[in-house]
């Protein structure tokens, strides 16, 4: 692929999807910054399938710790097992450059695509967990919650040190779910910066007793498609967890895409954290709209 592609491979990835779910998954400035991904080489990490001028198979390979996070979409059952061979062999030589002798490789998936899941066992790939995106509707002002008792806002990530300190939260309160850790820091930094619809007033840090203990990440990846906020990552270290602060931040957002004039907000959550955050979505009144499964499965190199 190409960054000049992201019109057209959104264009296929929407008509899948709404041909399997009734509703399209991805903004066209969410695939523009899939593409813009500093995890990501284009030329050897992602691959498009044309017939003529039209894209009937799309995917990348994205390299992460330990791990290949693996996207495919074709409605064509031997396009999707080319890609899902060529995405294999990428993961087996992105293991080999690392000096690794074993690579996972995950795989999502929209739950209705059961063709794509077929070609998956028969990789032998295994589902593992599934992912719910949440989502709530604005239809009239939302009440700014209050701040919880001793607790400090920096709104904004505009110098280093609240930056790191939000990176650090992320970290530790996601250390137990790997595929959920984030990057080093230089590089999530990088990430950040090149997504159009971020930038740092969309980074959220709550301090308790001087301590940065809670983050929230917002952008607007979904204002296009959607006029709905998107909150991309709700953290709160273990210790600071039964405060009420990862309520106060879904609340906080709701009220702000509420004032800023969008209809929802949204979020995705992995079915099987660990922590009752799927809990906590339902009881402030976010509920799924479409569900993809995870896909997995451990190479030896």
């Amino acid at each position: 692929m190409r960054i000049e592609d992201a019109p057209a491979v959104q264009a296929h990835l929407a008509g899948h999807s709404v041909a399997l779910v009734g509703a399209h998954q991805f903004s066209p400035e969410g695939v523009a910054n899939f593409l813009r991904d500093p995890a990501l080489d284009l030329p050897t990490d992602t691959w498009l399938v044309t017939s003529g001028d039209r894209v009937v198979g799309s995917a990348a390979a994205v390299r992460a710790p330990g791990r290949t996070s693996v996207e495919v979409c074709s409605a064509d059952r031997e396009v999707a097992t080319w890609l899902l061979d060529r995405t294999i062999e990428r993961a087996v030589e992105q293991a080999h450059s690392e000096g690794r002798t074993e690579q996972q490789v995950r795989l999502g998936m929209l739950r209705a695509d059961r063709q794509l899941a077929e070609v998956a066992a028969d990789h032998g790939l295994a589902l593992e967990t599934s992912t719910d995106r949440m989502r709530i509707e604005h239809t009239s002002p939302v009440e700014p919650p209050a701040v919880p008792d001793g607790v400090t806002v920096h709104r904004g990530g505009f110098d280093e040190t609240i930056r790191r300190a939000g990176h650090q939260v992320i970290a530790d309160s996601f250390a137990t779910q790997t595929a959920s850790v984030p990057r080093p820091y230089d590089e999530w930094v990088v990430s950040r910066e090149s997504r159009s619809t971020y930038d740092w007033s969309c980074l959220t840090v709550l301090e308790l007793g001087g301590r940065p203990v809670a983050v929230r990440e917002w952008d607007r990846n979904f204002v296009s498609t959607e006029n709905c906020g998107y909150i991309g990552r709700i953290g709160v270290l273990p210790e600071a967890r039964g405060r009420g602060l990862a309520k106060y931040l879904l609340k906080d957002q709701f009220a702000l895409d509420a004032a800023a004039g969008l209809s929802g907000t949204l979020l995705h959550v992995d079915t099987s954290n660990p922590t009752p955050a799927v809990g906590l979505y339902l009881a402030v009144g976010m509920r799924p709209d479409i569900t993809n499964d995870i896909w997995t499965t451990t190479l030896q190199v």
